[in-house]
């Protein structure tokens, strides 16, 4: 979904929406009405929600587009298809259905009271988990709960629902993990053969591995075509039709190397192809046995293909694992591989740090390089039982790496991005100015196409052409508009200091509100 347009007309209209021109204020925010307010309500967990659901925050860039969805979603989509429900694992599977066999149609054994809708919910997300009461553990619970709801999936309504929650919380930038024809790469893989690097790659072209890329891009037109129809973009006006959507190619890492080597390969093809996939990222459990056994090589892969090919963006869940769930020599090194053999930009977890070799090392380096942390708070609470204190929120940031906060599968964890500002706020104590810091660095180190707003994204000064214009209440003067029109990164940090002044204004008319 492309919401933002590359016109210098639709540009100025991006540019006055949400608050009038003579709003805009200097990038700092910190001494405005919403800072005063932030201060009143933070300890207030409902006033904190209120404010912090109204806050612009930049974006969401660990998203897993299959696990954003709610249950009840996947159940009214299950019940609408005829979609069959095996009893015994509570999964969703496809027709033809068996009643006395145990597979009756879902709606069917919902009515007939073999399954209860609230145990649906409960087995397909955390809803209800319950630690060390539960019968599995949380780990086991979210990752089992995929095979579960897969058989009701539909991929066009599901960008639909993540795009509305977005655009209800004031989120403009959506980074969303799919993995279009990873599958038919898996399958190219296994008929060709394993080898080495080079052979692999090479076989792999010759079979036509890049016929894959427009079935991709065919899919990705069918999703958005559809948000679009949903919302009736543009011409409704509806707020979702202004969230900016890329993607992520998700390589399915659980599987023999040569499997990931393929999928690996075709996400390099699609981000050279499709415009629309800005990066890649591994994704399923990184303690399962065949990660770990083959993490090095995984990482070599893209070694390879980034010599082979060029480098792409990379992100990579890296050191989500704890002590206990795997022994130690596999969390000494997974986070440094990541970045410094695979080439990784941004890290998604990063739980494991401090028991990464030279930790000390490796932080500084992060923050030099930059490398960002994709934090995942209530995913590695419900996941990892790793929270509070034991998290190394506040290590990254004593140390200065970036950090963004994520809601990695807020379907499955029931939950949101404005949930994790307030659990970040209410645990680490943060100000206005760390939630701001928290909101520019989803776009200053999104994938997005363009060059940043930012000409220092630390300290967030803007590029000469539209310093001046950015620090004082009136629009931007043509040279800086033709540089936002052909920056769609910039375009967006614009309009998140556009939004983040007429909160300013909001919370102002609020105060007066309050005292009269």
């Amino acid at each position: 979904m492309r919401g933002l347009a590359a016109s210098l007309a639709l540009v100025g209209g991006l540019l006055l929406s949400g608050c009038a021109a003579s709003e805009l204020a200097a990038p700092d925010h910190r001494g405005g009405p919403a800072a005063a307010e932030f201060e009143r309500v933070k300890t207030s967990p409902v006033e904190l929600r209120m404010f912090l659901q109204r806050f612009p925050k930049g974006g969401d860039l660990h998203n897993h587009l299959s696990g954003a969805v709610y249950a009840e979603d996947f159940i009214g989509w299950a019940m609408a298809d005829g979609v069959c429900l095996d009893l015994d694992r509570m999964a969703a599977v496809a027709p033809p259905c068996d009643a006395d066999g145990g597979q009756p149609e879902l709606a069917d054994a919902l009515a007939r009271g073999q399954i209860g809708r609230d145990q649906l919910i409960d087995a397909w997300s955390m809803r209800n988990f319950v630690p060390g009461i539960s019968a599995a553990s949380g780990h086991a619970q979210f990752f089992d709960s995929f095979s579960l709801f897969d058989g009701a999936k539909r991929g066009q309504e599901m960008l639909a629902m993540a795009v509305e929650n977005a655009a209800h919380q004031q989120i403009g930038y959506l980074e969303l993990m799919i993995s279009p024809e990873m599958w038919s790469a898996q399958e190219l893989a296994r008929q060709v053969g394993g080898g080495g690097f080079e052979d692999l790659y090479r076989r792999l072209l010759a079979a036509g591995i890049e016929k894959l890329v427009p079935r991709a891009s065919a899919q990705l037109d069918a999703m958005e075509a559809y948000t679009h129809q949903y919302f009736d973009c543009p011409a409704s006006g509806a707020a979702a039709c202004d969230v900016e959507v890329r993607y992520l190619a998700q390589v399915v890492r659980t599987v023999a190397p040569e499997l990931v080597f393929a999928q690996s390969l075709l996400a390099f093809l699609l981000i050279e192809q499709e415009p629309r996939f800005v990066g890649l990222n591994f994704v399923a459990p990184e303690d399962h046995p065949v990660t770990l056994a083959t993490y090095d090589a995984q990482m070599e892969a893209l070694r390879f293909l980034a010599e082979r090919r060029g480098p792409v963006p990379i992100a990579l869940h890296a050191g989500e694992l704890t002590l206990g769930l795997v022994p130690p020599r596999y969390l000494r090194d997974h986070i440094r591989k990541a970045i410094e053999v695979a080439g990784a930009r941004r890290i998604g977890h990063g739980v494991a740090i401090a028991f990464e070799q030279d930790a000390e090392k490796l932080l500084l380096e992060m923050a030099e390089r930059p490398v960002v942390v994709e934090i995942n708070l209530t995913s590695n609470d419900v996941i990892l039982g790793v929270k509070g204190e034991e998290h190394p929120f506040e290590t990254y940031r004593a140390y200065g790496v970036p950090l963004t906060l994520s809601t990695d599968d807020e379907g499955v964890s029931r939950g949101d991005l404005t949930r994790e500002y307030q659990r970040a706020v209410e645990t680490y104590d943060l100000d206005y100015a760390d939630i701001l810091r928290l909101s520019r660095n989803a776009l200053s180190y999104a994938f997005i196409e363009g060059t940043s707003l930012w000409q220092d994204p630390q300290r967030f000064e803007a590029v000469a052409v539209c310093r001046d214009d950015l620090s004082r209440p009136q629009d931007p003067d043509e040279v800086c508009a033709a540089f936002l029109a052909a920056n769609p990164k910039a375009r967006l940090q614009w309009r998140l200091e556009r939004q983040l002044a007429a909160f300013d204004a909001e919370r102002a008319a609020l105060w007066r509100a309050r005292m009269r």
